[in-house]
C-alpha cells in the first residue's frame, strides 16, 4: 500500500492532473483510489502493474487495440520504421500504400489523410464540411473528441461550442428537426453509442444530409477495425459522405485518419490542414501491418464471437438485477450501474482477482482472447459482483 501510495502522490506532483489521459486515471477508471494507478509492460491481452500483478485487461487501451497488445507482426513492422528513421522531410511512400488499402476496405472512400488523434480528424472533417457547405453549425451525435466545438465549458469559447448542437442516439425524429430548424454544415454520428441503433437511425441520418446538403460524417474512431475492417458503414450498409478512423487502426499506435470521396477530400486544399508529425511512418506501418493481419484472419468474425459468448453470459449473470445491467453488442460491451458505489467495489474486486474493466465505459474483446478468458472473467465477475452487493 505504501509503494502505491508513493507512486499516486509521485504522479500528482510531475504529471499536471495525474496522467495526460484523462480516462485512465483512478477516478475514471474505478470511482477514485485503490486500484492499480500504473503499468509497467502489456502483453497479449495480459497487462503488469508496477506492483506486478498481472491482469487480464478488456479495455484494450480504451479500445485502441484489437489484435491484442504487442502483435508480433505489427511489432516487426514497427520495428523496420524506427530502424528507418521514424520521420524525415518529405511523405513517405508508406502514406500513399496505406490511404490506398484503407479507400479499398471503407465504403465510397477514394482518397484518406492522415492525423495522430481522433479528435483533431473530427475537426479536419468538419473544417472540409465548413469549405464545401458554406456554413458554419454541425448536428451530432456521440463523443467526438476534447477540442473546441464537440466539448463545451471552461476554456471553451461559447460562440464555438454554441455552433455544435447535440442530439439524441437513435432518434430520427430529433436529428431531422434539428437539422431542417438550422441546416448545418455536417451530421456527425457516432454509429454506436450503448447499444446497435435501429436500422431506421443511420439510413434517416443518410436522408436527412442529402435534403439538406450537409455532409455526413461518420465518426468511426471506435468501430472500425472492430464491427468490420470498414466499420459501421459496412456492417450495416450505409455510406457517408467523410469517415473518420482511428484507435484500433493502428492497434495502439497514434494514427487517425479521414476518408471520403476525392471531390470532397480535395477541398481540403481550400483551407489549412497540416501537423509536422502526420506523416511519421512508425504509426502507418503499423496501420499496414493490422491490414496485413485483416487480410490474413477473420479478425471480426473473432472478436463478435468471443465478445458474443462473454456479452450472453454476462447478460444472464445480471438479468433480473436492479442494480446493474449490461449494454453495447459482442464488440463493445460494459456493465452500467445504478449506483457509483457498488460498481466501485466491484471494479476492485475484479482487480484483486486479476480482470481489469474500466468504469462507465466499453470493454473490448480482441484477437488475444479467447474461450479460456471468457470463463476466467464470468467466474471473477460473479464472485466480484456478490462480494459487491450488487
Amino acid at each position: 500500500m505504501s509503494e502505491r501510495r508513493d507512486w499516486m502522490q509521485a504522479a500528482a506532483d510531475s504529471v499536471a492532473g495525474f496522467t495526460s489521459t484523462r480516462s485512465k486515471g483512478p477516478d475514471a477508471m474505478f470511482g477514485g483510489p485503490g486500484g492499480p494507478s500504473h503499468m509497467v509492460r502489456a502483453s497479449g491481452c495480459r497487462v503488469e502493474t508496477l506492483d506486478g500483478r498481472v491482469l487480464l485487461d478488456w479495455t484494450m487501451a480504451l479500445g485502441a487495440v484489437s489484435l491484442g497488445y504487442g502483435h508480433p507482426q505489427v511489432v516487426e513492422a514497427v520495428t523496420r520504421a524506427v530502424r528507418d528513421g521514424t520521420v524525415g522531410p518529405l511523405p513517405p511512400k508508406l502514406e500513399m500504400e496505406v490511404a490506398d488499402r484503407l479507400c479499398a476496405v471503407y465504403p465510397g472512400a477514394e482518397q484518406a489523410r492522415f492525423f495522430k488523434t481522433g479528435a483533431e480528424a473530427v475537426q479536419a472533417a468538419v473544417r472540409v464540411a465548413r469549405v464545401v457547405t458554406n456554413r458554419e453549425g454541425v448536428v451530432h451525435c456521440g463523443y467526438h473528441g476534447w477540442l473546441d466545438g464537440p466539448t463545451a465549458g471552461p476554456g471553451v469559447p461559447r460562440p464555438v461550442s454554441d455552433l455544435w448542437t447535440a442530439v439524441p442516439f437513435d432518434d430520427p425524429g430529433a436529428l431531422a428537426t434539428a437539422v431542417r430548424a438550422h441546416p448545418p454544415a455536417a451530421i456527425v454520428l457516432e454509429p454506436l453509442i450503448d447499444r446497435k441503433p435501429r436500422e431506421a437511425w443511420l439510413h434517416a441520418a443518410r436522408a436527412v444530409a442529402a435534403d439538406v446538403g450537409a455532409l455526413l460524417i461518420f465518426d468511426e474512431v471506435k468501430t472500425a477495425f472492430r464491427l468490420a475492417r470498414g466499420g459501421a458503414a459496412q456492417a450495416w450498409g450505409v455510406t457517408p459522405d467523410l469517415a473518420v478512423l482511428g484507435k484500433a487502426m493502428a492497434n495502439g499506435f497514434p494514427l487517425a485518419a479521414v476518408a471520403g470521396r476525392a471531390e470532397l477530400m480535395a477541398r481540403m486544399r481550400e483551407t489549412w490542414i497540416s501537423s509536422t508529425l502526420a506523416t511519421e511512418y512508425v504509426s502507418l506501418a503499423a496501420a499496414a501491418a493490422v491490414l496485413d493481419v485483416w487480410e490474413r484472419e477473420d479478425v471480426a468474425r473473432h472478436i463478435d464471437r468471443v465478445g458474443g459468448a462473454l456479452f450472453r453470459a454476462l447478460d444472464q449473470l445480471v438479468r433480473g438485477s436492479a442494480m446493474v445491467r449490461l449494454c453495447g453488442i459482442g464488440p463493445m460491451q460494459f456493465l452500467r450501474f445504478a449506483d457509483p458505489g457498488v460498481e466501485r467495489r466491484f471494479l476492485l474486486a475484479c482487480v484483486s482477482r486479476g480482470l481489469l474493466l474500466k468504469r462507465g465505459a466499453y470493454n473490448f474483446p480482441s484477437l488475444a482472447h479467447g474461450e479460456d478468458e471468457v470463463r476466467i472473467t464470468i467466474d471473477i465477475a460473479r464472485d466480484a459482483l456478490s462480494e459487491a452487493g450488487a
